[in-house]
């Protein structure tokens, strides 16, 4: 062995040499984004063009000189080239399994017609073996290019349906999520005939002898659920779970590809937020998931103090709401209102909608929520569903005087009247709304609510934030698109597919609908000071766009496309990855 002796001025160099090189390791960032456009939404903020991000924060943020300090041997660089970068979006209400499940069935939101949809599930039927279940989701009657005949109240009957698929019943799930049709076969299942009487919060449509039509609104679907679930305990436990990963897995690659880089799920049972704590824990859940628990009091109250979780698992799982339900969907006359639906006759059966849960149940729900910390969330369309839900809350409020800045929601907050409006700020009440609900329900709201109600309170966006109320913004999936651009053209534009603006009056400003999709739904979460906005210390959730969708013409937006979605200061997708996949292969951690 040879030994080799050096000065002794050369050891302490090279000991210099190596703490030098050690300490700007330990200086460097994971991810430097530079010659940018980034939107920080931070008060007082200038604009900046880079960013820096090191386990899981962003520790830099401005001038390109300022963040290259930061770039070190193993920093991943991206170049920008001048494209915006702003927080990542944030879905505000979406239901994320039912997004994963919609990508397994067939889908019929794209049919122009009821013919359409009974030769998809004839082709469907051709394929399957008898008694299996065929199951779609995504139809909507009132944008079918023309109504089916015969049809009761717009809704077609089951009869062609089920001359297609005499061997399998078949369940197709509306848009909405608050009705579904079935077939001949479902409907013998599921016990459903003439003599049949309409469940507490529900309704079988009928034809004019009394028989079923096959549609079945609000908790009616109760009754076919029970029979698929029936089919469905058939199976394995290992084949339950391999389904509900796979679920997991299709939703976050949507949501992903559409630069959500944090999901609001609008309630799941117990049961699913132990597969999605699992997978959080196992680093196998990229996206961020903020749960609202949807379970019966029973079942809540001795499980609330358990569940109850803030930013576990690096800030990828938090629990700490409850989702109830007040009422339906306007599209299927299910939403409550004060006064009948302007498009149903006198003799028509629920005129004012439909209350689907006992408020006197939702009353006990927020008891339970109030004295275990939770937020309580519940879906409220109807402007009748609206003041009973603000009543409730305002006498709960009323009766905790020691419980401040609660930030209880209501899920959709469509259809108000105009003397409740200010009631959501002097309450602190979160109008947790879908801009793209506006302009996809716009073509029908005028014929259910009439002109004066709809212009009144119709997805009143301004007339709720100038009253100083936070309005949030999301997509509802699988009911809509769950492409935040979407939604956020729809927040600015208020167009319909015929290019008529629906009440212009209540359009958000760009900066409006990008704070509505990031800090303002941060915010509805308690999680304010951990994302929505870009700031040293925050997380480092971006979302990089292809257009500058701020500046660009207002009929542009819809083209800007995701570049990158970035989570923690990690790239989990990125749309030039894959070309032979047409750039479109998330990156990133799988279930």
């Amino acid at each position: 062995m040879i030994v080799m002796a050096f000065p002794r001025k050369w050891n302490r160099l090279a000991l210099l040499l190596f703490a030098s090189a050690t300490l700007a390791r330990a200086q460097s960032a994971d991810l430097v984004l530079r010659n940018g456009r980034l939107v920080t939404l931070e008060a007082g903020a200038a604009g900046a063009q880079a960013l820096a991000a090191r386990d899981g924060r962003i520790v830099a943020i401005g001038s390109n000189q300022a963040v290259a300090q930061w770039i070190g041997p193993a920093t991943r660089v991206i170049d920008l080239r001048g494209r915006l970068a702003i927080p990542g979006f944030i879905e505000g209400h979406g239901h994320f399994m039912s997004l994963g499940e919609s990508k397994t069935v067939l889908n019929l939101r794209d049919a122009r017609n009821w013919d359409e949809i009974v030769a998809q599930v004839a082709a469907a039927a051709r394929e399957a073996k008898p008694g299996t279940w065929i199951l779609g989701s995504g139809f909507h009657q009132a944008k079918w290019d023309r109504p089916p005949a015969p049809n009761v109240r717009g809704f077609p009957v089951h009869q062609t349906l089920s001359q297609v698929s005499p061997r399998n019943p078949v369940w197709l799930t509306h848009s909405s999520g608050h009705a579904g049709f079935a077939n001949a076969e479902a409907l013998r299942l599921a016990g459903i005939g003439s003599q049949t009487p309409d469940p507490p919060g529900g309704e079988i449509l009928r034809d004019q002898r009394g028989e079923p039509t096959g549609l079945l609104n609000e908790r009616a679907q109760e009754l076919v659920e029970r029979a698929l679930d029936s089919y469905r305990a058939r199976r394995s436990p290992a084949e339950v779970a391999a389904e509900a990963r796979r679920q997991v897995e299709l939703a976050e690659r949507e949501c992903l590809s559409k630069g959500i880089t944090s999901f609001e799920d609008a309630g799941s049972p117990l049961a699913t937020v132990d597969l999605f704590r699992t997978l959080a824990e196992q680093g196998k859940l990229g996206l961020r998931l903020w749960v609202m628990l949807r379970a019966p009091n029973s079942e809540l109250a001795s499980n609330l103090a358990k569940y109850r979780t803030i930013g576990a698992a690096n800030d990828h799982l938090t629990v700490r709401a409850i989702k109830r339900f007040a009422d339906g969907a306007l599209g299927s006359h299910g939403a409550w209102l004060l006064a009948p639906y302007s498009d149903l006759p006198e003799d028509a059966t629920n005129r004012t909608g439909i209350n689907t849960e006992d408020l006197a149940d939702i009353r006990a729900t927020a008891e339970l929520a109030i004295r275990n910390g939770y937020q309580l969330c519940v879906h409220a369309i109807g402007d009748r569903a609206n003041r009973e839900v603000l009543n409730l809350y305002q006498a709960v409020f009323q009766e905790h005087p020691d419980q401040k800045n609660l930030r209880w929601r209501i899920e959709h907050a469509q259809h108000l009247d105009p003397a409740d409006i200010p009631r959501f700020a002097a309450l602190g009440v979160i109008a947790s709304m879908q801009g793209v609900h506006a302009t996809s329900d716009g073509p029908f709201v005028i014929a259910r609510l009439g002109f004066q109600r709809a212009q009144a309170g119709a997805y009143v966006w301004q007339k709720l934030m100038r009253s100083g109320a936070v309005v949030t913004n999301g997509t509802d999936t699988p009911v809509e698109d769950v492409d935040p651009i979407a939604g956020f053209y729809a927040s600015v534009s208020r167009k319909l597919k015929d290019g008529t603006v629906f009440f212009a009056d209540q359009r958000m400003s760009r900066m409006e609908a990008l704070r509505s999709y990031t800090l303002n739904n941060a915010y509805a979460a308690f999680e304010e000071n951990r994302k929505g906005s870009l700031r040293v210390g925050k997380l480092a959730d971006v979302t990089v766009l292809s257009k500058d969708i701020l500046t660009i013409p207002e009929d542009e937006i819809r083209s800007a496309k995701v570049d990158y979605t970035i989570v923690g200061g990690k790239v989990l997708y990125d749309r030039t990855a894959s070309p032979a996949t047409g750039g479109a292969a998330p990156a990133g951690p799988r279930p």
